[in-house]
Formats: structure tokens, C-alpha cells, sequence
């Protein structure tokens, strides 16, 4: 039966595509042609905003989807040959300033006041673009996918301005043809409006969306009717390259300085893709990542954030799930110099998506490290009305040993490859949603030569949200450039939740939600399980609590240190079972100072006990100085030879937003399980738009009994060269 279950997901997903009219297909603004200049100041006075159509009476999303929005919204755009225009009005009729987290560009979505634009171009309700600002004028932009997915990390020309004063806030924009992707010819375009009102705690949309849904669901989203065809594209070509010098001091002294030039190349290749290359990049100005406790059996996922493979990332990185990634980008080039590399993507007429990227590695003679190239093409097909079929494509290739040797060969294989087929599901009204994928890996020993196969299925209602999910992976399935911590594996996983909504008071929903999680060996045997029974708590005043049980049952593979700091190991075939208490409370967004807490009690292996507490504070003086801080505390307490260990974790943040130009961040860490301390400090100057300054310092040391230091400073200058 758990063979059948893809085929039968597909079989339910033809059945739920009968019914393939868009949404709010009535709900259209018409967008005319201007002669007449626009100034961007933040101020309704041109003349050109008179006469247009005005998108108003928006409707309430959260707390509660049954009325319109409290506040009044009001939204105009025009255009011209070269921009589209937008100013939007937004009454304020609870007392009091707006609230906002700092002048940062791509800001956390619920902790500011709020406008969002989401524009769907080729009007598939899967893919677009999106703009918007805080009420104190920090920018936000981002690609679309999935249906409602944003990614933050893509950054575009364009420029806005904000007004405010006690009963209203301005925001006007000017977003350039050429800084999007749109099909020449089409004459309308998927649009939404989002906005979000921490005074009233009140989130609000142009088009009506059910309120378990994200407002930047593209599902849902209405119809831009241009009164001719938007410009035919013109060729865009831009070029971005940068010049760094590093100082780098290590703990015996050595002192090593470098420069360092390369740099990017954008260029449109159609009105809808894009071919980007990079020469010698350098990504030295990019956070660190976040220090976590590590307890688990099992390679821990850190994100990306590299910027060269986050633009379309979704493309590439999206396709399988969390646990089965056979394309996770961060395999290539860390501890490594990248020489050069392409990506291809964007996409092929209305229905066509294509991702084409190739990465080319410098060797390591001391390692005995070959040259490696990194191949991915993607290629995806919408169907029926938002779903999707994929296919992709991993090659790593090595050349170029620095020794030709077979134990070399043995270390860094000749070549692995993936091959994947995936099926994503997601119907007319959102409510449904799955995907279906089978992988494939080759290599040259044919011992690597595994399958992957999983599938799931999910709905979500405004009261219930239900789900079943299937896996198996080979053991002999590998995936070099992939993300999959665990083989040899069935999974089989369901969960059920059920939302209650007082009437009145301040709890605006509550509920219980039930999951299942069991692991079996390839001989259908178990080896571990967990059991959560949750609750759940919102309040009207966007803060939360939930409370969950676990009964958990694990059967080691392999050899495991329960406390993660190098002491014994339990045995492999150990059995262990313990059941525990979880909470989490996070506090409401719109107060100045914030804070969350979490924490756990109870059994844990070996018959023995752990009690995990972790918190985070914030403070705010907006919109200029952010400021937080988080800990978290760990005791376990196992019979001889562990006995009691315990470690804490401390990291510290502070995010200065001197104008939405000029930014300066610090990030303290300290990890007392891995003994290990590290500081990273940036300046941004961003003086032309998509031209920066930085200068980074960070300083890396091991503690005791550990030894070694690490500091460097960066200064580095990027500029965009627009044609």
C-alpha cells in the first residue's frame, strides 16, 4: 500500500483541479498611461494620481476573516514608458505612533507596520515579485514561488519615499520595467495589496483571504488590467563588480593580508530570463551562522546565505523535502575558492520555469582536493491550475587531481550524479497541498546507485489542518551535493489539528493538534518513534503559548555521545524510551520590549533526565537601534560514566539603522557545549542604489581544551553598473 500511495496522491490532486477558477478573478484595478511627471516624495499631490482607479475596502484577514478591515487603505498606480507607479494611503484611526523594528531593507513581517505589493505577472498564481516598506520607509523586495513563498534575499532597483503624521501614512513608489520579469504582450497580471495594522492587530488585504493563509497567497490575489500592453522589454545588462582588501591574524602570530577583485554580470535574456554569471566571488560580508545546541543523532541543517545562490534558489533548492535535499548549495565552495560560475533562470512563457546553474571549484594540493564542477538544470511545468511538475539534474564532476592515485579516486569519486521527478499539488483554493518525488543517484562504484522515493498530502481549513507523509530512502542512495542526513530508512508521519474561535475576549483561536512520527529499517522494523500531543493558544494581541507532550522511543544505529561534548558513546542496538513536557510562549510583537521563552523537562536515554530552558529578549528604540539578546541552558543528568553535564548557550545582538542607507550590526556568540566564541561585526553603506560598502571584523576562537584564534577585517565595495 505504501508503494501505491504516490500514484493514489495523484489520482486525489486530477480530482481536486476540476474546479480551476481563480479565486477573485472579479476583484480588478485598471492601471492607465500617464504623460505627466511623478515626483517620489511620499506626497499625493501630482496631478497624475487624479482620475485613476483607487483599490479600498479592504478586507480583515487576522484576527478573524469575517469582516472588513477597521482602518480605511487606499491604493493608485499608473505608468509610463519606463516605470510603474504606486502610492498607497493608510488611516490611522488608533492613537498613538506606528511601530516598526528599524530601517532595515527585507524587515521582519510581523513586527513592523506594514504595506506589501504582490505581483504575479504571468498570472499563474505560482511565481512573481514583491515591494513594499515599513511605515518609517524601510524598503522590502523578494521573488515569489510556490504559490505565496517570498524570497527576501533577491534585491532590485527601485526607489520610494514615506510620509507620516498622527492619522495617516504615505507610501509612494517608482518601480522600474526593467527590474522584473513579465511576458511580452499580456495585457493582465495577478495583483494583491497586504497590510498590516499593530495598533488594531489587525492584518488586512484588498482581495478577501481565508485567515489560515499567508496574505501573500497568490491564489487569491485579484487582476491588473493594463489599458495597453506594459513596454516590450528592452535589453538589460548589468555589471556589478567589487574590490576587497583583508587583514587576517591567527593565534602563533601569522599575519596574512589580501586583495581580491571579481564580481557578477546580469543579463536579460528575454523579457522573462535572466542569465547571471560570477568571477571570483567573495561573500565575506555575510552573517555568520547561528550557534544552536546540537543533541541530535543526525547532521544538523544550516541555511544558505550566499547571495550569488539564494536569487531563484527555489528552483534548485526546493525540490524534496527538509530531510531529502539532493541539490543543498552549501556543498560547494566553503573552505574552497569558487572560480567562476553561471545560473540560467527565470521563466519560459506562462506555463515553463528553467534553472541552469553550473559552479566550477579551484583544487587543494594539500588535501589532494581535485577541481570540481557542480552542475544543476532544473526544469518545471505548471499544470492544471497551480500545480507543478519538475524535473532536475545534479552532476558533480571531479578533474584535475592534483595526484593521480586511486586512493584519491576513493576520497573524491569521479563524478556523482542525482536524477529527480516531482509532482507538486496545490488546488484552486489553497486548502490542498502535496507532492509526490522519486531520486535516483549514480556513481562509479554502482555501490551508491540508490532510490528515494516520498510523498505527502495536506489540508488546511480555517478549523482543520490534517496530514500524511510517506518516505523511503535507500541505503545506498547518496547525494554528495544534497542534504540527506539519514538512509536506510520507511518514515511514516500523520498529524491533526483543530482550531476553536471564542466569540469574544482575548483568545482568538485555541486548539489541540495530534502527531505521529515512526521510523522503520528497511526490514520493516522499527527503530524509532515519536508521539506529540500539543495545544495551542493566540491571542487577539498576536501573542501565543503552546504546550505539548512527547513519548519518544529510540534504537541507536549507531554509536551516540547523549550529551554532545565528547564524552563515551552508547552502544549501537541500545534501546531507549522517555517521555517529556515542552512549552513556548512568545510575547507581543507591538510592545517596545519583547521577549519569548521556551523550555523542556523530562526523560531523555539511559533512563536519565534532561532539562532544556531557552529564552530570547528584545528591546527597541524605533525606529534607529535594535537590541536582543538570547540563552539558553541545558542539564543532563545520566547514570556513570556521564553523570551530570551541563552547557549554556549565549548570543547577543545589536542592529543599528542609522537611515535606510547606513546600517551597522554585531552578533556575539557563545557556545559552551562546542567551547567555542565568536564575534562578527558589519557596517553597510549602501550610497547608490544596489551599491554597497562594507567593512566586516570577526574574531573566532576555541576555548579550552580546545586552542586556536582567528580574527580578520574586511573592507569591501560593490558597485552597479546598470546599462
Amino acid at each position: 500500500s505504501m508503494k501505491k500511495f504516490p500514484f493514489t496522491l495523484i489520482l486525489f490532486a486530477l480530482i481536486l483541479q476540476l474546479n480551476a477558477q481563480k479565486k477573485n478573478e472579479s476583484f480588478r484595478i485598471n492601471i492607465r498611461k500617464t504623460n505627466l511627471p511623478i515626483k517620489i516624495d511620499g506626497i499625493a499631490d501630482d496631478e497624475a494620481w487624479e482620475g485613476t482607479d483607487v483599490a479600498k475596502d479592504f478586507f480583515m484577514v487576522t484576527p478573524m476573516d469575517t469582516d472588513k478591515a477597521t482602518d480605511k487603505s487606499e491604493i493608485r498606480m499608473t505608468y509610463d514608458d519606463t516605470n510603474i507607479y504606486l502610492i498607497a494611503t493608510f488611516y490611522n484611526s488608533v492613537p498613538g505612533s506606528y511601530f516598526v523594528e528599524s530601517l532595515r531593507r527585507d524587515f521582519s513581517f510581523n513586527k513592523n507596520d506594514n504595506f506589501l505589493l504582490f505581483l504575479d505577472p504571468f498570472n499563474n498564481q505560482t511565481t512573481g515579485f514583491t515591494f513594499g516598506s515599513n511605515a518609517a520607509g524601510a524598503q522590502w523586495d523578494g521573488t515569489m514561488f510556490a504559490g505565496g513563498s517570498v524570497d527576501l534575499n533577491w534585491d532590485s532597483k527601485w526607489i520610494s519615499e514615506v510620509t507620516q503624521d498622527e492619522e495617516k501614512w504615505i507610501f509612494e513608489m517608482a518601480l522600474p520595467f526593467k527590474s522584473i520579469r513579465y511576458e511580452d504582450g499580456v495585457k493582465e497580471w495577478g495583483i494583491n495589496f497586504s497590510r498590516l495594522h499593530l495598533a488594531s492587530s489587525e492584518k488586512s488585504s484588498w482581495t478577501p483571504i481565508p485567515r489560515q493563509f499567508p496574505t501573500a497567497s497568490l491564489a487569491y490575489t485579484g487582476v491588473l488590467v493594463w489599458d495597453e500592453a506594459p513596454p516590450t522589454p528592452r535589453f538589460n545588462f548589468s555589471l556589478i563588480p567589487y574590490a576587497l582588501g583583508q587583514t587576517t591574524y591567527d593565534l602563533d602570530g601569522n599575519t596574512d593580508y589580501e586583495t581580491k577583485v571579481g564580481g557578477d554580470v546580469k543579463i536579460s535574456l528575454s523579457s522573462s530570463l535572466n542569465l547571471d554569471l560570477t568571477i571570483n566571488p567573495d561573500f565575506s560580508q555575510v552573517e555568520v551562522d547561528r550557534q544552536v545546541t546540537n543533541l541530535d543523532r543526525f547532521e544538523l541543517f544550516f541555511p544558505e546565505r550566499r547571495q550569488f545562490f539564494l536569487e531563484n534558489a527555489d528552483l534548485f533548492a526546493n525540490f524534496g523535502y527538509e530531510s531529502i535535499r539532493p541539490f543543498f548549495s552549501r556543498r560547494i565552495g566553503l573552505g574552497i575558492p569558487i572560480n567562476a560560475g553561471l545560473r540560467l533562470s527565470g521563466n519560459l512563457g506562462e506555463k515553463w520555469r528553467l534553472g541552469v546553474m553550473d559552479i566550477q571549484t579551484a583544487k587543494n594540493e594539500e588535501t589532494g582536493l581535485p577541481s570540481q564542477n557542480f552542475g544543476v538544470i532544473s526544469l518545471q511545468r505548471q499544470v492544471f491550475s497551480r500545480s507543478t511538475i519538475g524535473l532536475l539534474f545534479v552532476n558533480k564532476q571531479s578533474t584535475n587531481y592534483p595526484q593521480d592515485n586511486d586512493s584519491l579516486r576513493t576520497i573524491y569519486p569521479k563524478f556523482n550524479r542525482n536524477l529527480g521527478l516531482e509532482y507538486n499539488l496545490a488546488s484552486p483554493d489553497n486548502l490542498w497541498n502535496g507532492k509526490a518525488f522519486l531520486l535516483k543517484s549514480f556513481t562509479p562504484d554502482k555501490q551508491g546507485n540508490g532510490i528515494t522515493q516520498a510523498a505527502n498530502i495536506e489540508y488546511k481549513s480555517r478549523k482543520w489542518n490534517w496530514g500524511i507523509k510517506e518516505e523511503y530512502v535507500d541505503s545506498t542512495y547518496t547525494a554528495e551535493v544534497g542534504f540527506v542526513p539519514r538512509k536506510g530508512y520507511f518514515n511514516f508521519n500523520t498529524f491533526v489539528g483543530h482550531l476553536f474561535f471564542p466569540k469574544s475576549g482575548p483568545v482568538v483561536s485555541h486548539g489541540p493538534v495530534g502527531i505521529l512520527n515512526y521510523y522503520f529499517d528497511e526490514n520493516f522494523r522499527e527503530t524509532d518513534h515519536q508521539n506529540i500531543l500539543q495545544y495551542l493558544i493566540n491571542f487577539r494581541n498576536r501573542s501565543s503559548i503552546s504546550l505539548e507532550g512527547l513519548n519518544e522511543y529510540v534504537q541507536l544505529l549507531a554509536p551516540f555521545d547523549p550529551t554532545g561534548t565528547g564524552k563515551d558513546s552508547l552502544a549501537t542496538g541500545t534501546k531507549h524510551r522517555w517521555n517529556a513536557f515542552r512549552f513556548e510562549y512568545n510575547s507581543r510583537p507591538q510592545s517596545m520590549f519583547t521577549y519569548s521563552g521556551s523550555g523542556r523537562y523530562g526523560g531523555y536515554y539511559e533512563e536519565g533526565t534532561r532539562i532544556s530552558l531557552t529564552g530570547e529578549l528584545g528591546y527597541r528604540f524605533q525606529p534607529y537601534v535594535s537590541l536582543s539578546s538570547n540563552i539558553s541552558y541545558n542539564n543532563i543528568r545520566l547514570p556513570v560514566p556521564w553523570n551530570t553535564t551541563e552547557f549554556w548557550l549565549i548570543g547577543s545582538e545589536v542592529d543599528i539603522t542609522f537611515t535606510n542607507k547606513l546600517f551597522f550590526a554585531t552578533l556575539f556568540q557563545y557556545n559552551e557545549q562546542s567551547k567555542n566564541f565568536n564575534l562578527n561585526s558589519r557596517l553597510q553603506w549602501r550610497y547608490k542604489p544596489a551599491s554597497d560598502l562594507f567593512l566586516v571584523y570577526t574574531n573566532n576562537e576555541l576555548l579550552a581544551p580546545f586552542e586556536g584564534r582567528v580574527w580578520s577585517i574586511t573592507l569591501k565595495l560593490t558597485y552597479w553598473f546598470n546599462k
